[in-house]
C-alpha cells in the first residue's frame, strides 16, 4: 500500500476525530496533523465515533471504510445528514495488513476530495420508537442509535441508571429487526442465584444434578432465531463470565450432563447500570466479554438530563391508568407540573411512574393531579418554587 500523502489542512481548524480499529492507522494520521489541528481524539468503531459527534464540534472525521461495528458507507450518508458541517475522510486501509506491520500505511485522499456513497440514503429518522415517550435531544440520539443498529445482529451493550427504561429500548432492537417475530427472552442475571445460573441459561438433561426429573432447554435455546436480554448483565458471576464468552464466540450450547454441542442463532443484547469498565478494573468483570459485549454500545439518559420528557412521561401514565380503569384521564394542575419538573428523580422514570399511581389514587375522583397529591418516596411533598 503507498504511504499517507501529505494533506492540505487549515492552520487552525477545529477537533478532529479518527474512526478506525487499527492503531497503525490512527497513529499514522495523528502523525499527519502536526500539531495543527486540536482537539484530536480517536476511537475504533462507529458506534463510538457516533457519540463523540453527538457530544462535541469537529470540524473533520476520518472515517476507515473497515469498521467492526458498522458498515462505513451506511453510516456515512447518516452522519451527512446529522452533522452537515462535518468534513469527512474516507481512509482506504487494509486493516489487517496494517496490524502486523509498520511499514503498512493506509491510503486516504486529500481534505478537499468529496466522499463518494455507493449506496442509498439510509432512514437516520430520530422520531420516537414505537411505544416510547420523550422528544428530549438526549432520547433522540438514542432512537437514531437503536434505529441503526436493530436490522444488524451485532450484540448490543445498553447503559444507564436504574429505571431509565433499558429493557424498553432493548424490546425495540427487537421488534425492529429481522427477528421480531421470533422469540425475546429475558434473563435477569442478579435475580437466579448463581448456583441455577448455569442450568437456566444453558439447560439440562434428565438426572444431570439431583431434582433433575426431567430434560430441560435453557433460556439460549429457547431464544433460537431471536433475542437474549441479559439484563443487569454487570452481576454476572466470573465463573459464568467465560461460559457466556464461549456461547458469544462460538454460538454453541452443551447443556448440563451431556457431550452434545447444539449451535444456535441467538442476538444477545445486554444492560448494566454499573460501570463495567471499573469492575475491569477491579477484576470483577472479565476484560474480553466487557470488549465482546460493547461491541455496540447504547448509552441511556437519566431523566434529570431529560426534563422536557417529564410531563409527557407523567401524562401517559396517568392515560395508562385510566385506561385500564375505563376511566376519563386525569389532568394536571400547574403546580403539580412544576413539582415534577424540579424533582431530582433519583429513581428515574421508574420512579416517576410510581409517583404518579399514587398521586392518581390520592385525588380519587377527582379529575385534577394538585400538587398536593405528588408524594415522593420519603412521603413528605416537595415545595414548588
Amino acid at each position: 500500500m503507498s504511504a499517507i500523502p501529505v494533506m492540505p489542512l487549515p492552520v487552525h481548524c477545529g477537533g478532529v476525530l479518527i474512526a478506525s480499529p487499527s492503531t497503525v492507522v490512527r497513529e499514522q494520521v495523528v502523525q499527519r496533523m502536526n500539531g495543527r489541528c486540536h482537539p484530536v481524539q480517536q476511537v475504533v468503531g462507529g458506534a463510538d465515533a457516533l457519540a463523540k459527534l453527538e457530544k462535541g464540534e469537529w470540524q473533520v472525521l476520518f472515517l476507515d471504510r473497515r469498521l467492526p461495528d458498522l458498515d462505513a458507507e451506511e453510516l456515512l450518508p447518516m452522519i451527512h445528514n446529522r452533522f452537515p458541517g462535518l468534513h469527512v475522510v474516507m481512509l482506504d486501509s487494509d486493516v489487517s495488513k496494517a496490524a502486523a506491520s509498520e511499514e503498512a500505511k493506509p491510503e486516504f485522499p486529500a481534505m478537499d476530495a468529496e466522499p463518494v456513497c455507493r449506496r442509498p440514503r439510509i432512514e437516520s429518522s430520530d422520531a420516537a420508537l414505537p411505544g416510547m415517550i420523550g422528544s428530549s435531544e438526549a432520547m433522540r440520539r438514542v432512537y437514531r442509535l437503536v434505529r441503526l443498529v436493530a436490522g444488524r445482529t451485532n450484540t448490543v451493550l445498553i447503559e444507564g441508571p436504574t429505571g431509565t427504561g433499558k429493557e424498553l429500548i432493548a424490546q425495540a432492537i427487537h421488534a425492529l429487526s429481522r427477528r421480531a417475530s421470533k422469540p425475546f427472552v429475558v434473563v435477569n442475571c442478579a435475580a437466579i442465584p448463581e448456583a441455577l445460573l448455569e442450568s437456566e441459561l444453558f439447560g439440562f438433561t434428565r438426572g444431570a444434578f439431583t431434582g433433575a426429573v426431567q430434560s430441560q432447554i435453557g433460556r439460549i435455546s429457547a431464544a433460537q432465531g431471536g433475542t437474549l436480554f441479559l439484563d443487569e448483565i454487570g452481576e454476572l458471576p466470573l465463573g459464568m463470565q467465560a461460559k457466556l464468552l464461549r456461547f458469544l464466540e462460538q454460538k454453541e450450547v452443551q447443556r448440563l450432563g451431556t457431550f452434545e454441542v447444539t449451535r444456535v442463532d441467538v442476538r444477545v443484547i445486554a444492560a448494566t447500570n454499573l460501570e463495567l469498565s471499573q469492575r475491569v478494573a477491579k477484576l470483577q468483570f472479565r476484560e474480553d466479554l466487557y470488549y465482546r459485549l460493547s461491541a455496540f454500545p447504547i448509552e441511556l439518559p437519566s431523566l434529570s438530563e431529560r426534563k422536557g420528557d417529564i410531563i409527557p412521561l407523567a401524562e401517559h401514565f396517568l392515560t395508562c391508568m385510566a385506561a385500564a380503569l375505563h376511566l376519563p384521564a386525569q389532568k394536571l394542575a400547574r403546580e403539580a407540573m412544576n413539582i415534577l419538573e424540579e424533582h431530582t428523580w433519583r429513581g428515574n422514570i421508574r420512579e416517576l411512574q410510581h409517583v404518579m399511581e399514587r398521586a392518581s389514587i390520592l385525588a380519587g375522583d377527582g379529575q385534577t393531579i394538585e400538587a398536593c397529591h405528588i408524594y415522593f418516596a420519603d412521603g413528605l411533598p416537595e415545595k414548588s418554587a
